[in-house]
């Protein structure tokens, strides 16, 4: 069955309401055409004349725009008179009833719909820069949606709360967004949306229902097998199911916030590295919050709790936990376990007075700041990370005045844009959570002195004709070229540009860390951080021969046929002499 397009529900539901108007209005004015015709005009030289239906339709064309020419082409009669006002009566009552008619459909939500689908289609359609489809603008959805918007990456998003969609339009994002109202699961809007464009980079799945973004990751995967999904599940079950798809990435926010508490507390160094690459506010590179190593209380042991427990006990640290059900099954035997909500009591019992730090991690912001406040008053030198459920609670969240708050949503929409544009960054982050402490604190150092103070500028840059001519025709000519000289600066040869090159993925492979001898080959792709003005300067080194070959030798080579020829000749009298 062939499918059937926006346009045509917008042609069937127009057809369909102004039906019978349309009629109504066919209807008054042929019997008026035929009519007017019909009646006898004034006696002319003896004999009636008649009003031809050119006449007739002419006559009902300008009286219904009310414009009133008079009586046209001769006076009328009396009995065309009487005609007349029959006519404009019946006229008046036809038009009031179809343009009644037009303003109930244009009101009528199947039709809005249609039409919000239809324009949003074409502006898909029609778009040929690279984007996302972003299914789900809540919390989550919306932040990334932000900071897709601050890379200059566009998204098309689709979402079942219409509040959600008005809410986009009134964002100032620096790229088109268009948004539609409409069930991301259902294959026409996953089609409309793009799933099967050739400038569809991903597929992101964020609505708060597991069921629901396994449907988008099914139907998206048979829709267009390449194309890349990205899939949040906090469901066991779901994500068994997800992960045996192909090219299909799950997301756990509560194993990230999970991750995230454990690296604060055990690897503070690391989790410093990766707030100042997101750009998390106030945080400074290499200065990491000092988080004391001891007893901890954690209150709340839904899925993230377990999470957060599982990764503390990886760490050697001693947890006790506050949860009015948690099942003794699922903790180790010594586990100091209190049934109850923390409060004043529950922390008592818990051990207050001694814990090195306490984690409010309940899914219920009210509860996670009423802890906070008996942690303050009950231990104020205890340690204090909260959960932060909903972005619009951050303002209170602010005024707690917690050691470390990590947001979940947040924490999410991050991560999932790091996947989207610069993958390497948490490939890294995560080869150096394996590997001694020392690492981390060298490319801290190393970063410090080529960025300074100035806020991480991360991009990657792909040896390919479309991003590097230069070097890949260099190459292919023979060269040989090394990671320092490319990264040279041609204003001040052989000064270095203020950037560090962290990782180089070749051939399926990622090199971390490569030194500056590191040799380069067509097609590897390089992440690298620095300012954005050393963005700027390789991009030339990348485009321009000559000054690749300059940055490369440090001989600046003559450009242009006179000059070239004038060098070739001092040349040859140089070795004729």
């Amino acid at each position: 069955m062939t499918p059937t397009s926006d346009l045509d529900r917008v042609a069937m539901i127009v057809l369909r309401y102004m039906r019978r108007p349309l009629f109504v209005l066919l209807f008054v004015y042929s019997v008026g055409i035929m009519g007017m015709a019909l009646m006898p005009g004034k006696v002319v030289e003896g004999e009636a004349t008649h009003m031809n239906l050119f006449h007739a339709f002419y006559f009902f064309t300008y009286t219904a725009t009310t414009t009133g020419f008079g009586e046209l082409p001769n006076g009328f009669s009396e009995e065309q008179r009487l005609w007349t006002i029959f006519c404009l009566y019946t006229g008046v009552i036809a038009w009031f009833y179809a343009i009644g008619s037009l303003i109930k459909l244009v009101q009528n939500p199947h039709f809005i719909q249609a039409m919000d689908g239809f324009r949003f289609a074409r502006k898909v359609k029609g778009n040929a820069e690279p984007f996302v489809i972003l299914c789900g603008f809540g919390d989550a959805g919306s932040l990334l949606a932000r900071g897709l918007s601050d890379h200059r990456m566009r998204a098309v998003i689709l979402d079942a709360d219409p509040e959600r969609i008005k809410a986009l339009g009134v964002r100032d994002y620096t790229v088109p967004m268009p948004g539609l109202h409409a069930d991301a699961s259902a294959p026409k809007h996953l089609l409309a949306a793009g799933v099967e464009h050739s400038a569809c980079r991903a597929l992101v799945a964020l609505t708060n229902d597991d069921d629901i973004n396994l449907k988008i990751a099914v139907m998206a995967r048979h829709l267009n097998p390449r194309l890349r999904v990205i899939c949040r599940s906090t469901s066991a079950r779901h994500e068994a199911n997800l992960r045996a798809l192909d090219n299909v990435t799950v997301v756990d926010p509560f194993e990230i916030f999970a991750q995230l508490v454990s690296r604060a507390i055990a690897r503070s160094e690391l989790h410093n590295l990766n707030a100042w690459f997101v750009g998390t506010r106030g945080v400074e590179l290499g200065a990491p919050v000092q988080v004391p190593r001891g007893n901890w209380i954690l209150c709340g042991y839904g899925r993230m709790g377990r999470w957060i427990h599982r990764n503390l006990q990886a760490h050697g640290l001693d947890v006790r936990i506050i949860d009015p059900e948690v099942d003794a099954n699922q903790v180790d035997q010594g586990t100091v376990i209190v049934r109850a909500h923390a409060d004043h009591a529950a922390l008592m019992t818990a051990g207050i007075d001694d814990a090195a730090g306490v984690i409010a991690a309940t899914n219920r912001d009210a509860d996670n700041l009423s802890t906070l406040l008996s942690v303050t008053e009950l231990n104020p030198q205890a340690f204090r990370i909260v959960r932060q459920n909903s972005h619009e609670n951050q303002v209170a969240f602010d005024a707690a005045r917690a050691d470390l708050v990590l947001q979940h949503s947040l924490t999410t929409a991050r991560r999932i844009l790091k996947l989207l544009i610069s993958p390497l960054v948490q490939e890294l982050i995560d080869w150096l959570a394996e590997r001694d402490p020392a690492q981390t604190r060298a490319l801290v150092a190393r970063l410090k002195a080529a960025v300074g103070k100035e806020p991480p500028h991360l991009w990657s840059i792909g040896l390919v004709p479309s991003e590097a001519p230069a070097v890949i025709d260099y190459l292919e000519a023979g060269g040989s070229l090394a990671l320092g000289p490319l990264c040279g600066d041609a204003r001040a040869f052989p000064a270095r540009l203020p950037c560090e090159a962290l990782a180089v993925h070749r051939a399926g492979e990622s090199i971390m860390l490569p030194d500056t001898d590191f040799s380069l080959g067509v097609g590897d792709e390089i992440l690298l951080c620095g300012t954005p003005w050393s963005e700027s300067m390789l991009q030339a080194t990348l485009h321009n021969p000559y000054t690749l070959r300059y940055v490369v030798t440090g001989v600046d080579e003559t450009r242009g046929y006179l000059f070239a020829w004038l060098d070739a000749r001092r040349r040859r009298r140089g070795a004729d002499s």
